[in-house]
């Protein structure tokens, strides 16, 4: 097909705009952000270990955090207990106990 049935016009060039373009700052809406934490608590050689990580987008910010440190063993006990008290008074609220 070396032909077509309908012929282009010639188009002639647009002439520049040479006033001054006016700057918009953008809108402050929140249509996208996000929040990342992770928190690892291990028990290594007798020493409870922390290691926390944060990351979050607002407001056309990002912000990251990170954080290790170490403490006494029985922290880690004492987190361990209260997370099971925890789990299992959530637990007694939804699953009725039968004698």
């Amino acid at each position: 097909m070396a032909t077509y049935p309908v012929k282009a016009r010639k188009r002639v060039p647009e002439m520049l705009r040479t006033d001054e373009v006016a700057v918009v700052e953008p809108a402050r809406t929140r249509f996208f952000s996000f929040r990342y934490s992770f928190t690892e608590v291990s028990l290594v050689g007798g020493r409870t270990r922390v290691k926390s990580r944060q990351a979050r987008f607002e407001d056309g910010k990002l912000t990251s955090e990170a954080f290790e440190g170490e403490l006494d063993h029985t922290t880690y006990d004492q987190m361990v207990s209260q997370a099971q008290q925890h789990f299992l008074g959530v637990l007694a609220r939804f699953l009725p106990f039968r004698d």
